[in-house]
């Protein structure tokens, strides 16, 4: 049987009432949760603030600070990440990261294709999506990141929209699936998808347990009337649906294009609950540290490394 909104979100309903009922093993002994740390923070700095982030530097602070994996970028320090066929340059590129004993657990990938109103386009985006899949996939990628931005794209309407969107993420989720990853889009509120409602919509009509997406609190909190309080936007959508995690402060205003991101305890967002949040709800997965044009993404990344040891501390009493 076909399931609509409804059944979707009727179900989603159902199993936080399981949730609440019993407590998970989660709630009993804490998540997993694994601090990313990601390159976008050094990207964005360096280009606003024409500062210089040398790739060994980052790596061996993200070390020392306890780190476990890095969210890579595709055209980032130096050139564009290698291609799929490309044995020795992947071999290379996986060897500096094992060298501090950093996980390369994810890649951002984005494009307008995925929801373009003609199909080729959106064919094109599938052919590409799926090559990051391959590399993604060698170099020990645990999930794949993308940020459907850009305008209407010919469609006539938002609806329209997602669902050329939401067809392209059923064959994107199946190639991850393939792969043994999953995909987590993020939306923002600059883009075309911007409410909590297209949000539901993306993920109930896309209908793949492999599609997921991401809860980013400057983001929630712009989406919801940039009060502090995020965690109330995440419960609403519901946490089974977050498939990663960019955790960053914010003072509930935009800059540079998108949320602005301050480092966590620096903003007006309450993150103690919305790690609360992420807690009970039974999230198992990665949180990213997003340090995006702060000026100094060690400050921020620091920060938000705190903030996760101190709400798990806290959590865990």
């Amino acid at each position: 049987m076909e399931t609509t909104r409804r059944n979707f979100l009727s179900g989603a309903l159902a199993a936080g009432a399981l949730m609440a009922a019993a407590p998970s093993l989660a709630q009993k002994t804490g998540p997993g949760w694994k601090c990313g740390l990601g390159l976008n923070g050094f990207q964005s700095s360096g280009d606003r603030f024409k500062k210089t982030y040398p790739i060994w530097e980052i790596l061996d602070f993200a070390a020392k600070e306890g780190f476990d994996g890095v969210e890579l970028l595709d055209n980032w320090p130096m050139g564009n990440l290698p291609g799929p066929a490309e044995d020795a340059r992947l071999a290379a590129l996986k060897r500096l990261y094992d060298a501090y004993g950093l996980r390369i657990y994810t890649l951002q990938t984005g494009g307008s294709g995925s929801y373009a109103d003609d199909a080729q386009a959106r064919k094109d985006w599938l052919k590409g999506f799926q090559e990051k899949v391959q590399v993604a996939q060698r170099l020990g990628c645990v999930l794949i990141g993308n940020w459907p931005g850009g305008g209407l794209e010919g469609n006539k309407d938002v609806n329209a929209a997602i669902k050329n969107l939401a067809a392209s993420y059923r064959e994107a989720a199946q190639i991850c699936a393939d792969a043994g990853m999953h995909l987590s889009f993020e939306i923002e509120p600059p883009f075309i998808f911007n409410t909590l409602e297209h949000l539901r919509q993306i993920l109930a009509e896309t209908n793949h347990p492999a599609c997921r997406t991401n809860f980013d609190p400057s983001h929630f909190d712009l989406m919801w009337g940039s009060k502090g309080k995020p965690e109330e936007m995440l419960k609403q959508l519901g946490v089974q649906h977050i498939g990663h995690v960019h955790l960053t402060d914010t003072d509930g205003t935009l800059f540079g294009g998108t949320s602005k991101h301050l480092p966590c305890g620096e903003g007006h967002c309450d993150m103690p609950a919305a790690l609360k949040t992420l807690w009970e709800g039974g999230y198992d997965g990665w949180i990213m540290i997003d340090a995006w044009l702060t000026e100094d993404p060690y400050h921020a990344s620091h920060a938000g490394k705190q903030a996760i040891e101190t709400a798990r501390k806290a959590l865990t009493l």
